[in-house]
């Protein structure tokens, strides 16, 4: 097996257990909250994509990864994360544009997650040394 078929997997097995835990716990806690708190506990994770420039560190991950992918990945995770914290603070305060805000951070959010991925795919990003980051998208920083 190679990187991107071990990333792959474990990626996807992520995937199965964070849907597990949501479906299961984090689902029927949210159930019982009203929608702006329950927007605040879905939404509070993501206040810490600022994790994402790591990629940036080149101590920390190869010094030759393609900055074609690992720019727009540290970028879009910290416009993500300020996003977040906007959805937060709006969303604390009862303002009218929150559930707008809540809106643009998970389109946004997504088509983050989609390019960051394709373009990995595309610059064959498993080639390169992770270091220590390559276990934030496999832990949340990257997928939850």
């Amino acid at each position: 097996m190679d990187s991107f078929q071990i990333f792959g997997i474990q990626l996807t097995l992520s995937f199965v257990v964070y849907g597990l835990l949501a479906k299961w716990y984090v689902g029927p806690l949210v159930d019982r909250l009203g929608l702006h708190d329950a927007l605040i506990a879905l939404v509070f994770p993501h206040a810490l994509r600022h994790l994402g420039l790591t990629i940036l560190v080149p101590v920390v991950v190869d010094p030759n990864f393609p900055r074609e992918w690992s720019v727009p990945m540290a970028v879009g995770d910290v416009i993500a994360q300020l996003l977040a914290l906007g959805c937060l603070i709006a969303l604390r305060s009862r303002a009218g544009l929150a559930i707008g805000l809540v809106w643009i951070f998970n389109v946004f959010g997504l088509l983050d997650l989609l390019f960051v991925m394709a373009q990995g795919i595309r610059l064959d990003v498993t080639r390169f040394q992770f270091g220590g980051f390559g276990f934030s998208p496999l832990f949340g920083f990257r997928c939850w």
